[in-house]
Parts: structure tokens; C-alpha cells; sequence
């Protein structure tokens, strides 16, 4: 079992040929609402390749919070976790997209209302996961107390810090994967990719967008390749790799094989539309590394 606790959001998607400069107004090609958040679209990126999914979240009692909710139940995913808040609205992702690039403004809304209380109320089902996932858009208390949780349950965390300013320095002794991207990763630990990845063997992997990602294996720095592929939208790219590392892991998949997995998911994940809209199932992951795209 795979639990992921985390953000669930409507994305609020605008699609236009420039990104507005400064006070400057211009007309778009495209306005949809998508199912999204990172813990909803890592949830179902894992549900999706065949994974056992459950998810502890929050969304408000909101037309938004009914549509959220059908959709993960649509891919198969377990929400006895979720909560439906009376107090504040679902939270959303206003989301701007041009020329296959990304733009995105997150309003946490019902989000900020996960709480380590509810946590423990949920610790029954925590307790049964093989690995739990999670990021940071949700409270930090909360994302800390769910670590230590986990450790005294001595369940390995895959930890996504994004968005990277939530993160905290406490995270890393609790985590058994850090997974930021380049950027990220130097602005989380204040130095050079190359520094932080041997300070962190096997434990921290950096994502490169279409090069892949690396890691150190403690003797030597190992770079999995990306596939080719046609960039429709990069929207959950990121977080299909998340959720596929996560499936790959409890899969058995030894750390290279797995990072191999989640490069192959993600690179299917642009070629459509939508966070959620392009995640793979097995067999077409399959397909690509039989494939060998690279």
C-alpha cells in the first residue's frame, strides 16, 4: 500500500500563445478546470501504473470538493482519509501555460486545514503503508509530525519539496528520498547539485526535466538518461516521476532501475494535456523502456 498525504486542488487552467508581461493584458487560447494538487496527481500516477493507493488529504464541501473526490475514486484510489471541510473552499491551482512552459499560483484553501491531530487520526491507516509519499503544500508542523510519525513506525517517506521555499532543514533525517529538481535542490541545501547529491547518497535524487536525473550511489554519481518525447504540457511531469518512483520502489526495483522507471512515466506524461491527463499505465511504461527512447 502506497499512502500519499497531501495537497488535493481544481486546476484553474489558462492557455495563451505569450505569458502577459506586467500590467499587460492578452488574449488566451484555452480555459479548463483539471483535477490536480501534488498529492492527488502523485496518488493517481501510482494508482495508474496498478498500484494498492490511499490518500489522506483535505478539500472543502464544494462543488470542486465533490469533482475532486469522484476523480480519485474514478482511478481506483482509497479516500476514507480525505475530510471534507465546512470552513474554507477546495483549494486550487491557477495555472498559465505558453509554448509548453508553466506558470502556477496555489491557493491552498481546505489544504491549510490538515493538521497534525488529524494525523494521528489517521495513523491506523498510515500504519499499513509499504510507503508514503508526500510534499509541501501542506502545513510544514504537519509535514514534520508526519515524518517523525512514520519513523517510529519505521515507514520509508518518499518527500517532494515542492514548493521548495516550505522546505525544512528537520526533513532530511526523517526522509528516505528527497526528490527535488536542480533548481530546488540548490536553493534547499544553499549549494551545487554535485556537493548536495554526495552528502546524501542514495537518498537524494534530483530530476532534470528532459536529461533525466541523477543520484550518488556513495562511490559514484549516476545519471539515468531521459526519453525523446513531444512536449505537449509539462504540467505533472514532476509528479508522475514521484508517484512512479514511489509504484517502482515498492515494487522491488533497486534504486537505478527505479529511477529509470519514473524517467520513462514522466517523459509519457507531456505528450497530453493536463496534469493528470497524460499519467501511463504500466504498459505503456513498459512499452517505452522497451522502446528505449533515449
Amino acid at each position: 500500500m502506497i499512502t500519499v498525504i497531501g495537497s488535493i486542488n481544481m486546476d484553474l487552467v489558462v492557455q495563451t500563445d505569450d505569458f502577459p508581461k506586467q500590467g499587460e493584458t492578452v488574449l488566451g487560447q484555452l480555459y479548463t478546470t483539471v483535477p490536480g494538487g501534488k498529492g492527488a496527481n502523485q496518488a493517481v500516477a501510482a494508482a495508474r501504473l496498478g498500484g494498492q493507493v490511499q490518500i489522506v488529504a483535505s478539500v472543502g464541501n464544494d462543488s470542486f470538493g465533490k469533482e475532486l473526490l469522484e476523480n480519485l475514486q474514478a482511478n481506483a484510489i482509497d479516500i476514507s482519509g480525505v475530510r471534507q471541510s465546512s470552513k474554507v473552499a477546495s483549494g486550487i491551482a491557477n495555472i498559465l501555460l505558453s509554448d509548453g512552459d508553466n506558470r502556477i499560483i496555489v491557493v491552498p484553501g481546505a489544504n491549510f486545514e490538515m493538521t497534525p491531530a488529524y494525523i494521528d487520526d489517521m495513523e491506523d491507516q498510515i500504519r499499513s503503508s509499504q510507503l508514503v509519499i508526500m510534499q509541501l503544500e501542506i502545513p510544514v508542523p504537519t509535514i514534520l509530525h508526519t515524518l517523525e510519525l512514520c519513523s517510529k513506525l519505521h515507514i520509508p517517506v518518499l518527500l517532494n519539496p515542492a514548493p521548495a521555499g516550505g522546505y525544512d532543514k528537520e526533513f532530511m533525517r526523517y526522509t528516505s528520498y528527497l526528490t527535488p529538481n536542480e533548481t530546488e535542490c540548490e536553493q534547499i541545501f544553499g549549494t551545487d547539485m554535485k556537493t548536495a547529491l554526495e552528502s546524501y547518497p542514495n537518498q537524494l535524487i534530483v530530476t532534470l526535466g528532459s536529461a533525466g536525473a541523477r543520484y550518488y550511489d556513495g562511490e559514484k554519481h549516476i545519471i539515468v538518461e531521459g526519453f525523446k518525447t513531444k512536449v505537449v504540457d509539462t504540467t505533472g511531469a514532476g509528479d508522475t516521476f514521484n508517484g512512479a518512483f514511489a509504484y517502482a520502489i515498492v515494487e522491488g526495483f533497486d534504486m537505478k532501475e527505479a529511477v529509470q522507471f519514473a524517467n520513462a512515466a514522466a517523459s509519457l506524461s507531456v505528450e497530453k494535456f493536463g496534469a493528470q491527463g497524460g499519467m501511463p499505465t504500466r504498459a505503456a511504461v513498459d512499452a517505452r523502456l522497451g522502446s528505449d527512447q533515449r
